[in-house]
């Protein structure tokens, strides 16, 4: 009977039960129809935003295949297997995970098996008058305790919802580490590619100056030029060659950079790039979507969201610790003085009880801490906020990089033909007696720089291709990495 009424008053409870603190409500962001930028880089009318569960992806499913280059395919999937700071996001989500599985065990009773054997003798002082072997005594003892908070008031279930939005933060966190070490794969390889044509370019420049020179000599010896003349032409050959070992220091700096983003030795991977490649072929149109689709596919954004979530929980945490709580125990077990007889009927022992745990004379401190998660959600909630403002700033600076780079190309690229024509015209002319030989070097030197301009201008807009896919994280890998592909590493 009394088991019976027990049951029942706690099965009434738990209907009744509610759950404190307040319910998380996503935060509503005003974003604009469409990017300011959009416009200018021939992209199409941006359509509604579409909803998180039918929104498609605003860039391939993996972006960095679009610039056609097999090797730095190659490279982006070697990152994605065996970059260390990959592991490490990866153990941190598991270790979210780990601790979310955790939280949900509060849900159930806590089991604990206990058995004990003891043989005592109390001392003639503790049993006067008694015989010493009446006062040997043993005793035998097993059972199994179990205790259960009652969840009336949502600590428990305030606490696993806590959990699972940290744990997606966690992996939040994971594909955001994906977007940053794809990025600088291929960013870093796209500025080798650079620096090789660069390097070539000196190289080329070089070749052409010293034909230059050999000329000069060549008329000097025959009593037509200067000794001014020939150091001249001298002085402005070392000058481009003192380009090449910083060039080709840069080079080697950036392999050992790509070897170790693919969790290799540095030097793994010089034999591989060393043979010079053009840079990537630029996609010719890259779709930004909608500031919508930028908030729904930016990990970063979802972080916070979820540390957000998570900290709005915590205050329903600390506020169910202005009720009492109650936990159910209960033992079954059995004592007996003789191991033979420990499981008999009579050596039965059981309990149940409900107790009651109320520091309501400690309201002052349980005010504070609900005070303190106020404050932890309203810092996330600015955390939140301005990592918004900064995704949409990103994306929007991302965008009118990469179209400026696109004009800046093609003026850069005018200029290096027009320079070298200048060039070639400029040697005819000195070979044939037309023109003087500063005529030649400034032609020279003209055609170094604007090669060399047009060089690096191009790597800067494959760069900002990378910069702009990454600021919109479109056709980044939204799955995590496998763990067999990170083990074998």
């Amino acid at each position: 009977m009394v088991m019976r009424s027990l049951t029942l008053g706690i099965a009434a409870a738990l209907l009744a039960a509610c759950t404190v603190g307040p319910d998380f409500v996503r935060p509503t962001t005003q974003v604009p129809a469409q990017f300011a930028r959009a416009p200018v880089t021939d992209i199409a009318a941006s359509a509604p935003a579409q909803s998180a569960t039918d929104s498609a992806p605003v860039a391939e499913s993996a972006f960095w295949q679009g610039f056609g280059d097999p090797q730095l395919t190659a490279l982006v999937e070697a990152a994605l297997s065996a970059n260390h700071d990959l592991r490490i996001a990866l153990a941190n989500y598991d270790r979210a995970n780990a601790l979310l599985r955790g939280a949900k065990f509060d849900y159930l009773p806590t089991l604990t098996a206990s058995g004990e054997a003891s043989d005592a003798r109390a001392s003639a002082d503790q049993q006067p008058g008694v015989a010493r072997a009446d006062r040997d005594g043993k005793s035998y003892r097993a059972g199994i305790d179990a205790t259960w908070e009652l969840d009336l008031f949502g600590r428990i279930r305030r606490g696993v919802e806590a959990s699972r939005a940290e744990t997606a933060a966690s992996a939040a966190d994971l594909q955001a580490a994906q977007v940053a070490i794809v990025g600088d794969v291929a960013r870093s390889y796209v500025e080798l590619r650079g620096l090789q044509e660069r390097l070539r370019v000196a190289e080329s420049n070089v070749a052409n100056q010293r034909e230059t020179l050999r000329l000069v000599d060549a008329r000097y010896d025959a009593g037509r030029d200067s000794e001014f003349d020939t150091s001249r032409a001298r002085a402005q050959v070392e000058t481009t060659a003192a380009r090449i070992p910083a060039l080709q220091a840069q080079v080697a700096v950036t392999m050992h950079r790509l070897a170790v983003l693919t969790g290799r030795m540095p030097d793994a991977l010089i034999a591989e790039l060393t043979p010079q490649k053009p840079l990537p072929v630029l996609p010719a149109r890259i779709d930004p979507g909608t500031p919508g689709d930028l908030l729904r596919h930016r990990p970063d954004v979802a972080a916070a969201e979820q540390r957000l979530h998570a900290s709005t929980a915590r205050i329903g945490v600390a506020t169910a610790d202005l009720f009492p709580r109650f936990t159910l125990g209960g033992l079954i077990g059995s004592q007996a003085i003789d191991s033979g007889a420990l499981f008999e009927r009579d050596s039965e022992t059981r309990l149940v009880a409900l107790g009651i745990d109320w520091s309501f004379l400690d309201i002052g401190r349980v005010r504070a801490r609900i005070a303190a998660s106020d404050a932890d959600a309203a810092g996330e909630l600015a955390r939140y906020q301005q990592t918004v403002l900064q995704a949409m700033e990103d994306a929007e600076n991302t965008l009118v990089r990469f179209d400026r780079a696109r004009d800046e190309d093609a003026h850069l690229e005018s200029a290096a033909i027009d320079s070298a024509r200048a060039a070639q015209l400029a040697r005819v002319r000195f070979e044939a007696g037309a023109t003087g030989l500063l005529e030649v070097l400034d032609a020279e030197r003209t055609q170094l720089q604007a090669q060399d301009a047009f060089a690096d201008g191009r790597t800067r807009s494959a760069s900002s291709a990378v910069a702009l896919y990454k600021a919109l994280a479109g056709g980044w890998p939204q799955t995590l990495p496998l763990r067999e592909a990170v083990g074998r590493r």
